[in-house]
């Protein structure tokens, strides 16, 4: 069980790293985003066909229909949160997209409770405020030097506040098919985002030149194929309040990927939220003990 926590919590850390690279990519790609995501989908599904193949993954009778079924769901789930997140970076910058799509940990430990029973104790809720409070030093200061004001803006936090309730859905999918290969469950679901995403993409515009397309053959293979693959593995193996924490690692990653790659630079608030994330994620990980559970009057 040990081993499990730790070689999910490197499996963990490691997707979320990936994770926040992606809007880069996305925005290099100059692809509408529709189209992007089909992209995503079919190089993606190419990608983990082949390790399915390799692993003998393919073979009849693998998957229950139940499971298969489950996986469907979370593949639409999964998909139209690629949609609505990919749609909020040119609104409201990656980082701030990014960071308050990050609330989804808050709907995973929300949901873990309410549908598996997962003991909230005092402990994992003062480390969910802290990450929380951090977040939202994060949000209340724009990137500077941008012009992401108005009805762009706000709207932009409503596409990622949608984003993450969707992979809040997805990742407790993902926990009911605990023991299916998670190359399998990404390999349904970026099949079922082909389905929904083909009829959708603007095919008139395709990808130009050796920039665009490696931005498109990247987020296929390592921020699809790779990603999902060590992120599907880390849920199945990390109770949810971990799988919660450790996914702020991403919002991190994305504001560095935006200050070194687009030059919004952080403001000082920014700076302490960014610091006050990382001691809640240190403090669920490695299990700071604050002492009392809650008390059994407190509804979830």
């Amino acid at each position: 069980m040990e081993r499990d926590i730790v070689r999910g919590s490197v499996e963990m850390t490691a997707a979320m790293m990936i994770s926040g690279t992606i809007g880069w990519f996305v925005l290099m790609s100059g692809q509408p985003v529709l189209s992007v995501v089909f992209w995503r989908c079919a190089i993606g599904a190419l990608t983990l066909l082949g390790v399915c193949a390799a692993m003998g993954l393919l073979r009849p009778n693998i998957i229950s229909w139940k499971l298969f079924g489950l996986a469907v769901l979370g593949g639409v789930a999964i998909v139209l949160n690629w949609v609505l997140l990919f749609a909020a970076y040119s609104r409201a910058s990656i980082a701030i997209a990014t960071t308050v799509y990050n609330v989804q940990p808050f709907m995973l430990v929300g949901l873990g409770a309410l549908i598996f029973k997962e003991k909230l104790t005092f402990t994992k809720l003062f480390w969910l405020a802290v990450a929380f409070a951090g977040m939202i030093l994060i949000v209340q200061a724009k990137p500077g030097g941008t012009s992401y004001t108005g009805t762009d803006y706000m709207a932009g936090i409503g596409l990622s506040l949608g984003a993450a309730f969707l992979y809040a859905i997805a990742a407790i999918v993902a926990k009911r098919l605990k023991g299916t290969p998670p190359h399998l469950i990404a390999l349904i679901q970026v099949c079922v985002g082909i389905v929904l995403m083909a009829p959708l993409a603007d095919f008139s515009v395709m990808p130009n030149g050796a920039v665009q397309w490696g931005s498109i053959v990247t987020i296929g293979i390592i921020h699809t194929g790779l990603m999902y693959i060590l992120l599907y593995s880390a849920i199945q193996k990390l109770p949810t309040h971990l799988t919660g924490s450790l996914s702020f690692i991403y919002p991190i990653a994305a504001i560095l990927v935006d200050y070194f790659a687009f030059g919004h630079q952080l403001q000082p608030s920014q700076f302490v939220g960014s610091a006050a994330i990382l001691i809640a994620a240190a403090g669920t990980s490695l299990g700071w003990k604050l002492g009392r559970s809650v008390p059994s009057s407190v509804k979830v």
